[in-house]
Order: structure tokens, then C-alpha cells, then sequence
């Protein structure tokens, strides 16, 4: 799988874990010059307490473009150290 934006891949993994119609990327699979970190968190009744980065490149922000739960629930856990995409990034095979 890759996680594309501005023609930029931003992750590229075999491995990601696929939840609730994301797939979570492995951190060791993501490009980290593209991320910025944010602010931003939000909460998930079972998975906990998620972050986010902006994703940026060539001059462009992508807001909270990419998530994360950094002490995820138990029944969480197989996306512990996991990032995923939205907001017009592309996940594709």
C-alpha cells in the first residue's frame, strides 16, 4: 500500500492494519520530512485518545491530514505505532 499526496509518497508499506476502512501504516514506513505535528486531538470510543500531523510539501499543508493513537486501547493495540491518511490523500495497492 502507499499513501500518496501532491504525487509525494508520503508511506509505503506491505504491512499496514487495516481498521474501520483505513489502513494504518507502520511509523517505520513513513516518510517523516512530510510530517508536522498538530495540535489536533480527538477521541474514539474504543480506540482512545488519537494525534495528528499536518502533511506538508513544497509549500503546501495538508491540515491533520494523517492520524495516530499513541497509547491506543487494548482492543486497539495491533495500530500502536500505526499512522493513517485522509483529507485527499490517496491510499492505494
Amino acid at each position: 500500500m502507499k499513501a500518496i499526496w501532491k504525487n509525494k509518497v508520503i508511506a509505503e508499506s506491505n504491512e499496514t492494519v487495516f481498521i474501520e476502512g483505513n489502513h494504518y501504516f507502520p511509523v517505520s514506513s513513513v516518510n517523516q520530512e512530510y510530517l508536522k505535528e498538530s495540535a489536533t486531538h480527538t477521541t474514539c470510543a474504543w480506540k482512545g485518545i488519537a494525534s495528528y500531523y499536518h502533511i506538508e510539501t513544497e509549500g503546501l499543508v495538508n491540515n491533520d491530514a494523517a492520524w495516530y493513537y499513541p497509547s491506543p486501547s487494548d482492543a486497539a493495540q495491533p495500530i500502536k505505532d500505526h499512522i493513517a491518511f485522509w483529507r485527499g490523500v490517496q491510499v492505494v495497492e
